[in-house]
């Protein structure tokens, strides 16, 4: 192609609009662009795309409120749910009346800020933010109720959301959510609209185009800065000549927000110089930092400049202990993506995410594909992490074979940790304030790398040796910076002086070495130390620094760049004061990602009316007459199973399984299914819990209470006496519980003469029922199933503070084996009954057996006490442990000690796709089932709906929901399951140490008495590398005290066993 012919092919966009402007007008017209590509193989190649322009879509679009029903979007107001509809902003009067109608006050000046990708991607925190005035103690003089933002209004262009929407989806949903609910109109009680958000479809607008760039290269992004450039263009002159042809007194401050350097420069360079306009120009171009600095300096209360991301090491900071003139580069640069794209391509580098340890943020692994297989590459130091922070998608490089780790290197870089690298020191010390802090690794829960059963060792040579391969971080394909971290800052002035033989504390040393001051006089840097022992340190920029001493606060990772130690971060939020219960309780809610807020209107638009009863309906069958019956911990309100059993005129028995009809109220794809399969389940915490469900079905509707008609999903079997089943059916039905029983109620009619019962309806049930569940049982030990134990508390609570006042080993009954029995049975018929008709799409549940390197601890300290335990299969695993039991007959603590600790060194069972798994690994190993899933507890588990509505489909009552026809989806819900319910498990488990923590301290408000005085095992005292324990730890590790059960017991080292009583302190 001839220079003329290129030349006249990249016509400018000026002349295309020209030329349609000779056409007649219309508020619709087209914009074609044309561009030319150069390939590698030296082809050229045009590219035509055609934009619709239009000149109707006047100043923005916002959502406001509509009485008109059928409204695309809903939003609460005033606990009311309105419909929410686009209105476009159609001339400069209006535009001028819906900026000014904020309550922002800056004085006599209005303010509106166009933003860019960049803020909507980073500074969503800021954007975020809106403070009443009156929040720091300050009353308005005039009584109203000013908010502070950083403008009136806030104008967002498509072309940056439509970014945003690219690069980040977490980001985007966070502006979308924040446009709904920011135009939701007033804020309830008739005052102004707090802050305005405004959508412009700059992409589209006649007014907002721009000339065509002629550099290809940087064509896209260039473009793009150069239109939002223009829409700040655009509000500034109409602002500007709306106040000027009235000759109003009023300022009005337009402002473009960008953190390009490059953009802000040409912001100047591009307006045409005005001299009748305020510092010559329409709009003003700041960074966010400027903005917010600005703002800081009009309202010294603010501390907006807190939340501000950072992108740099503060050159402008004085550092009380480094030379600020040299700078330090502490990493190696990370590779282009354009080399890392190639790279991967070539095998020279492999994808995957990388993950901390879980007690140290020095070490980690990335799990890559090396064939059919998955290996986990360990990343060891500083050097090799690079930046990585835990859940990045990283670009990994191999070391060299010689490099790779073998088991006699590796016990001898475990014997060297903490002799010289600083890491292994900050490593030490960032188990300091985590729930598990001080537990020993080797039979800690398992990593991810453990629940995947992904291989830790390759071989490397035809011998067969097998080593663990080591690689290094090359790049970053994708940050995982979208989270908020828990913890608390640790500044200079709290380093009190030591003796000359004293280590000092980590925390003190990093904080020595990073704390400075700034130029501005107004921020200083602070380090910020995570609860979660898989983060580094981050350093924040704050204004108040003594405010944060001491407290509970939220922080996000901005950057990381190679010449900063530790990666940079914003304040988000505090908590509350360190150490108090209600603080330390948000703060594992945080850390563990539990969702806690309260349900959202639209699906509190699902539930049923106020008045609704539950009536037969056709396809159910009638059971009211059964004597069905519940037995539940007392106080339960969540019930979700009932049972029955009766004599049939052939002399069998007839049991039933009664499961709350869950899926009868959650419409499949409804609002309120798709949050719960979101929670994906319920969330028991010792003072407080959290439903997957709204209270209306998990308390009442869906609770299978006594005395009243529920619907449920029945599973009935006829058995012999002797617990052989004869028939099974599968019916949607309505019951009528006649008693809802404790367990210690249900124990009482199991211990009950046989004589007594012959005319008691419910004695006669539970005992039936306890007979056939110990021939169930009998029959699961006999085929493997492992008998293990629990370390489960309870805590007397006090009635208005719910501090405790005791803590109390949980007491089991034969009863509660009897509901579990029937449990399982059920799961197991249900899964073998969706499995024949959907082999490739039930929801099953499976537990693979544990690696042995998980168990290597407990073997090997358990022979110490003469007990030999054999893990090759569950079967010899259970036959090993009650050997231990009758060699440890004179002591039953100890035998249940060593069964606890073997649960803990298994994989936590997994919620699969049966299309993903061959079907020799759907094994559930603890259960020593061949199939199993999760069928009786759809009330707190979503797993159990989705199995609902499996089994619904598979008994033809229901067509099979369109979602759970698609493996890929299964699969994601799976995932999510997991994730959540582990998250639980955990979240309970640290709820349960915080309460005891809190009782032997003599609890917030002095209840629970402070020391006591118990019979106790020591079961392992861990240090720091070279130094005394930290300050802030237990000064022992004690758990499963003599009668009580303290926390979670994972180390089975007896170091001591008192002989005589001693106080247990402990520190707050």
């Amino acid at each position: 192609m001839s220079d003329q012919e290129n030349d006249a092919a990249m016509m400018d966009e000026d002349q295309i609009i020209m030329d349609d402007e000779n056409q007649p007008s219309s508020s619709l017209h087209t914009l074609p662009t044309r561009r030319f590509y150069l390939t590698r193989r030296g082809k050229i190649l045009q590219s035509t795309t055609e934009r619709y322009l239009r000149d109707d879509l006047g100043y923005g679009t916002m959502l406001v409120p509509s009485t008109v029903t059928g409204g695309k979007s809903t939003e609460t107001i005033a606990g009311k749910i309105v419909n929410l509809v686009p209105w476009t902003i159609e001339s400069v009067s209006s535009l001028w009346n819906v900026v000014t109608s904020t309550a922002s006050s800056y004085g006599n000046k209005v303010r509106l800020a166009v933003i860019d990708t960049n803020v909507l991607l980073h500074h969503m925190d800021v954007l975020e933010y809106l403070r009443a005035s009156d929040d720091d103690g300050n009353n308005d003089k005039d009584g109203e109720n000013k908010h502070i933002a950083i403008a009136n209004a806030i104008v967002i262009p498509q072309t940056a959301l439509e970014e945003c929407r690219h690069r980040s989806l977490v980001m985007y949903r966070r502006a979308t959510d924040l446009i709904r609910s920011s135009s939701s109109g007033e804020d309830g009680s008739g005052g102004k609209r707090k802050i305005c958000f405004i959508v412009f479809a700059d992409v589209h607008h006649s007014d907002t185009q721009i000339k065509a760039l002629d550099n290809n290269d940087a064509i896209i992004n260039d473009e793009n800065d150069a239109r939002l450039r223009k829409v700040a263009w655009f509000y500034g002159n109409a602002l500007y000549n709306h106040l000027h042809d009235r000759s109003m007194d009023q300022d009005a401050e337009v402002v473009f927000l960008s953190d390009d350097v490059q953009s802000r420069k040409l912001a100047l360079l591009e307006q045409p110089s005005d001299d009748n306009v305020a510092d010559g120009v329409y709009y003003k171009a700041r960074s966010m930092r400027q903005h917010v600095a600005l703002l800081q300096k009009e309202d010294p209360t603010l501390h907006l400049l807190d939340m501000v991301a950072q992108f740099n090491s503060a050159p402008d900071s004085t550092n009380r202990s480094v030379d600020n003139a040299s700078k330090e580069i502490y990493y190696s640069p990370h590779i282009d993506s354009s080399d890392l794209s190639y790279g991967l391509k070539s095998n020279r580098y492999y994808q995957g995410t990388y993950r901390s340890n879980r007690d140290s943020h020095t070490e980690g692994y990335v799990t890559i594909r090396r064939g059919e297989d998955r290996v986990a590459v360990v990343v060891k130091g500083s050097d090799d992490i690079n930046r990585a922070v835990d859940g990045d998608v990283v670009a990994i490089e191999l070391h060299s074979i010689d490099r790779w780790l073998g088991s006699a290197e590796e016990e001898q870089s475990d014997k060297q940790k903490g002799a010289g690298k600083k890491e292994s020191d900050q490593a030490g010390e960032s188990a300091k304030e985590s729930p598990e802090a001080g537990i020993a690794a080797d039979t800690a829960e398992p990593t991810l790398k453990d629940i995947d059963n992904i291989a830790e060792e390759v071989a490397v040579d035809e011998e067969g040796q097998l080593r663990r391969p080591t690689g290094k971080v090359a790049g970053i394909i994708r940050r995982n910076f979208h989270k908020n971290y828990c913890g608390s800052i640790c500044t200079i002035e709290k380093v009190e002086k030591k003796e000359d033989n004293d280590t000092p504390h980590p925390h003190d040393v990093i904080a020595e070495k990073h704390e400075r001051e700034h130029a501005d006089g107004v921020t200083s840097t602070v380090v910020f130390f995570p609860i979660d022992n898989r983060i580094p340190p981050i350093l924040l920029r704050t204004t108040q620094r003594d405010r944060l001493v001491g407290m509970r606060i939220l922080v996000s990772i901005d950057s990381w760049p190679a010449d900063s130690e530790y990666p940079l971060g914003h304040y988000v939020k505090t908590l509350g004061v360190t150490g108090t219960k209600d603080t330390e309780t948000q703060v594992l809610l945080q850390e563990f990602r539990i969702p806690c807020e309260p349900f959202p209107a639209k699906v509190l638009a699902c539930l049923p009316p106020a008045d609704y009863k539950i009536e037969l309906e056709p396809g159910r069958l009638d059971m009211r007459h059964l004597p069905v019956l519940s037995i539940d911990p007392p106080g339960c309100k969540d019930i979700d199973d009932a049972l029955h059993c009766i004599e049939l005129p052939n002399g069998n028995w007839q049991c039933g399984v009664h499961i709350a009809d869950v899926t009868h109220y959650v419409e499949a794809g409804s609002a309120i299914d798709l949050e719960a399969a979101n929670r994906s389940t319920s969330t028991y915490l010792v003072n407080k819990r959290l439903d997957m469900l709204p209270s209306l079905l998990t308390t009442d509707l869906c609770s299978l209470k006594g005395n009243v008609d529920r619907f449920a999903f029945s599973v009935l079997w006829e058995v012999t006496p002797e617990a052989e089943v004869v028939d099974v059916e599968f019916h949607k039905s309505i019951i009528h519980s006649i008693a809802a029983l404790t367990y210690q109620q249900a124990q009482s009619l199991i211990d009950k003469p046989d004589k007594d019962c012959r005319d008691d309806i419910q004695a006669g049930a539970v005992k039936r029922l306890a007979v056939l569940a110990r021939k169930f049982r009998e029959r699961r030990i006999r085929a493997g199933a492992l008998t293990l134990a629990s370390p489960e508390v309870k805590f007397v609570l006090d009635s208005e503070s719910l501090n405790p006042t005791d803590v109390q080993a949980y007491t089991l009954y034969e009863a509660n084996a009897l509901v579990e029995e029937f449990m399982l049975l059920a799961n197991v018929t249900v899964s073998k009954k969706i499995l024949r008709h959907y082999p490739t799409l039930s929801v099953l549940r499976r537990h693979p057996a544990p690696n042995r390197s998980m168990f290597d601890g407990l073997i090997q300290k358990a022979r110490t006490k003469g007990v030999s335990i054999c893990i090759d299969d569950s079967k010899k695993l259970a036959d090993s442990l009650d050997e231990a039991g009758k060699k440890l007959s004179d002591n039953p603590y100890l035998d249940k000690l060593i069964r606890i600790l073997s649960t803990r060194c298994m994989s936590p069972a997994q919620y699969f796709c049966s299309g993903e798994y061959q079907a020799k690994d759907w094994h559930h190993y603890g259960l020593a089932a061949p199939v199993y899933t999760h069928f009786t507890s759809p009330i707190r588990r979503y797993a159990d709906v989705c199995v609902h509505r499996l089994l619904a489909a598979a008994i033809g009552v229901a067509p099979l929901p369109v979602f759970l026809s698609s493996k890929s989806h299964l699969h994601d819900l799976a995932a999510n399951m997991n994730r959540r319910h582990r998250a639980a498990q955990l979240a309970g488990r640290a709820s349960v140490q915080l309460h005891t923590l809190i009782f032997f301290a003599g609890g917030e408000e002095g209840e629970g008495g402070g020391a006591k005085e118990e019979d106790a095992y020591v079961l392992d005292v861990e240090t720091s590398p070279n130094s005394e324990p930290s300050r802030d730890r237990k000064e022992l590790i004690v758990d499963l005290l003599e009668p009580r059960a303290l926390a979670d017991p994972t180390v089975l080292e007896e170091k001591e066993r008192t002989t005589k009583k001693k106080k247990l302190k402990t520190k707050k």
